[in-house]
């Protein structure tokens, strides 16, 4: 993160991934629920505004930092950065402003660590008393299903605490009695038998910290040579280098390290003394040697280096195409975002805002296909940048003319706006203009 490239890797994929936060479509299947599509929008509309009165609130944040959409962004780019975050659900009394129990804690993922260890492991295997495996924190049946995650009380070797200080928690994955989840861990796995997320820059870490070095070591070359030096240097051998001053009967010799260059100073050296200045000139291959390792970088992670250094210089369809292959990295990313953060926890407010009877769904807690129906929503942000805005359109337009997308999609993607609400919107402002 102290590497410029490394810092665009985390900040560029998190500002397209996740942007200002992603917002809750609830999209229920009311062919299943016998809902009209009238009931359908009325209750979606209704499922929003109880959200989002919930996920603006900072008491979301069991820390009363963020709120839920603050809350996205610091889970996404830890999950870059560490490889996974935790999210720990918790309960606290409403408040005025928030009818709901539902809390939420991020957990840094350092603190899922085995117990009693009070460095960095990796790898490292414990047996908790029932014989589970314990390894990096997550404690694992006979089988290989996650059981509990250990959670030590702060990040293991922080400064602010003492080692001795650490106190482990052990909190089951799924509760006994309610059989949801307790703790989610944000991570994409790429292996089949792994327990433990991989940073996105682990395998360009090498060439990040090269890149690093050799561009503060062309900086140390640039910074000597802009400085202007000479050397004195002695013509014949044997002859001591007397720099008397011209004219005078003085004996005293100067020490070499007293002469200095001023403006407009005109000096006269005395005989056999002679001054060479410092050739600076140097050929650097530093531009393009960099250019190719931070390609190489981009394609590692799939992100185009026209789209990694913010640089477009290429004509309109290179561009364009290098922000579609990016865009189809960042909305696989956002699609497993969604999948371990933001959909179960959405569930898990869902069931609370049912049973206080704030949201009214027959038949919820009787069959999994009712329930499925309810659950069922999407999730839009920040949508892939414009280069010719006219053309986007035109192509939205077509998109949605020939059934491939809908308004409320495109609404959603483009400018995370609602579609329903924008059709009153625009209906009111018409009454407006039609009275005048």
């Amino acid at each position: 993160m102290n590497s410029p490239i490394g810092s665009a890797v985390i900040s560029t994929i998190a500002q397209y991934c996740i942007g200002r936060g992603l917002k809750l479509f609830p999209q229920i299947n009311g062919e299943i629920l016998n809902l009209n599509q009238e009931d359908c929008r009325i209750w979606n509309r209704k499922t929003a505004e109880e959200f989002n009165l919930w996920a603006m609130n900072p008491e979301t944040d069991w820390n009363r930092r963020n709120n839920f959409y603050d809350l996205q962004w610091i889970a996404f780019i830890s999950y870059l950065i560490d490889g996974d975050c935790f999210l720990l659900f918790k309960r606290q009394r409403p408040s005025i402003r928030n009818p709901y129990t539902l809390r939420i804690q991020l957990l840094e993922g350092n603190r899922i660590c085995n117990p009693n260890e009070t460095s960095y492991s990796s790898g490292t295997v414990m047996y908790a008393e029932n014989g589970n495996r314990i390894i990096d924190g997550v404690e694992l049946d006979e089988t290989g299903r996650q059981i509990a995650f250990w959670i030590a009380s702060n990040v293991p070797q922080d400064l602010y605490d003492a080692p001795d200080k650490l106190q482990w928690s052990r909190v089951k994955a799924i509760g006994d009695r309610t059989g949801s989840r307790n703790i989610l861990q944000i991570s994409h796995d790429i292996r089949s038998d792994q327990i433990r997320g991989v940073p996105i820059l682990a395998p360009v870490i090498e060439t990040i910290k090269q890149i690093a070095r050799y561009t503060s070591a062309e900086l140390d070359s640039a910074v000597v040579r802009s400085y202007y030096s000479v050397f004195f240097t002695q013509l014949s051998d044997g002859a001591q280098m007397d720099l008397n001053a011209i004219g005078t009967e003085s004996t005293e010799t100067l020490d070499v390290s007293e002469m200095k260059l001023g403006s407009g100073t005109i000096a006269a050296l005395p005989s056999g003394v002679d001054v060479k200045s410092l050739d600076s000139s140097r050929q650097s291959s530093f531009p393009g040697f960099v250019t190719e390792l931070i390609k190489q970088i981009g394609a590692s992670i799939n992100v185009p280096f026209e789209v990694l250094m913010h640089t477009f210089n290429s004509s309109y369809s290179a561009s364009r195409a290098a922000l579609l292959q990016a865009w189809d990295h960042f909305s696989a990313r956002r699609e497993w975002f969604v999948r371990d953060f933001l959909q179960p926890t959405y569930e898990t407010w869902l069931v609370e805002a049912i049973s206080q009877g704030r949201i009214n769904a027959p038949g919820f807690f009787d069959d999994p296909l009712i329930r499925a129906a309810y659950e069922k929503c999407d999730w839009h942000g920040t949508r892939m940048s414009l280069l010719d805005s006219k053309k986007e359109l035109e192509a939205t337009k077509l998109k949605i003319d020939l059934g491939l997308s809908t308004r409320q999609r495109e609404a959603a993607e483009i400018m995370g706006a609602d579609f329903d609400s924008n059709v009153e919107q625009l209906k009111y402002e018409e009454e407006i203009l039609d009275r005048r």
